[in-house]
């Protein structure tokens, strides 16, 4: 089922906390930072250009911030389980993320992508054509609403992978959704005495908006694009849906930077363990992971038109 060079990435999944820990000040720092001088651009008069400037500044910072804390779902980011889980839980909190719910759902999805019998978990929705040839005009409806671009991007930036899942969860880690809940609504009310309900509103959404549709815009061009795989249960191979159903999306260097060198995606589900700092190495490390045709910023566009899975010619198309 895998192929013998898979058993050489384990050396990448070492994780590094220097470099860890200076990817969390990098970060963190850097959109504090913009946030006050959104702030004092409000306070000042400054024209509101200039503050939304600040606010989508902070916003990619905040997209580098969910793959720190994507990285903390894996236990990757630092070599310590708990370590990992307090700083997943204190980047959760900016994120408006739940640590426990996120990694609940995702686990599911690198578990269960790109089976055809497993879908609805961690994933975008995804129909085949016969199931969408068959379905119901109202479902069709929905399904066509779900994935127009303006909708996902614009209302499920701020809705996906913040959906509750308290009851999914075991009890003991239903403690860490309404320690993370309290936190965001003690943080988002003691912000918004001492700035004022308007201004936190006008810095807060744009950022948490921007970032989410360009963070489900990344998961989308992983998972959607030119051909890619799907299959049923009995045919469905953790390696293919790694090596075929997740893409490679090269990037310019500083938006690689700021995405945290996600855009290895296929490296990431053949083995999740490999810290984000660790995996441009393990690219270069390794040949065959260099077989894929990466996806760029000019041809990843044409990902966004396709829409359904076809069984029958195995690959993604558009609506008929």
């Amino acid at each position: 089922m895998w192929p013998d060079w898979y058993h050489s990435l384990r050396v990448f999944r070492a994780s590094n906390s220097l470099k860890a820990t200076w990817q969390l000040i990098n970060t963190i720092i850097p959109y504090f930072c913009l946030w006050y001088l959104a702030i004092r651009s409000i306070q000042l008069g400054y024209p509101y250009i200039l503050t939304l400037f600040l606010t989508l500044t902070a916003a990619a910072f905040l997209v580098r911030m969910f793959v720190l804390f994507h990285d903390c779902v894996h236990y990757s980011l630092f070599k310590s389980k708990n370590i990992n889980k307090f700083f997943g839980t204190f980047l959760g909190v900016l994120l408006f993320t739940s640590f426990e719910i996120w990694r609940f759902t995702h686990l599911r999805h690198h578990g269960t992508y790109a089976n055809l019998d497993s879908r609805g978990c961690g994933d975008i929705w995804t129909m085949t054509k016969k199931e969408y040839e068959n379905a119901s005009t109202m479902k069709r409806l929905r399904y066509r609403l779900y994935r127009n671009p303006l909708l996902l991007f614009g209302f499920g930036a701020l809705l996906l992978n913040r959906r509750p899942s308290y009851f999914m969860v075991k009890p003991k880690e239903r403690m860490n959704i309404l320690f993370t809940f309290l936190l965001i609504f003690a943080g988002a009310f003691a912000a918004s005495r001492i700035m004022g309900w308007s201004i936190y509103f006008i810095i807060q959404f744009p950022v948490l908006w921007f970032a989410g549709g360009v963070g489900i815009s990344l998961f989308y061009v992983h998972h959607q694009f030119e051909g890619g795989y799907w299959a049923r249960k009995g045919d469905w191979t953790p390696f293919s849906a790694a090596m075929k159903g997740s893409s490679f999306l090269k990037l310019p260097a500083v938006l690689n930077w700021f995405s945290s060198n996600i855009g290895y995606h296929h490296i990431h589900h053949i083995d999740p363990v490999i810290p984000n700092y660790r995996l441009r190495e393990c690219y270069n490390a390794v040949p065959a992971l260099q077989a894929m045709s990466p996806l760029t910023i000019t041809n990843g566009w044409a990902c966004y038109r396709l829409k359904l899975w076809d069984e029958d010619l195995q690959k993604m198309v558009a609506f008929p």
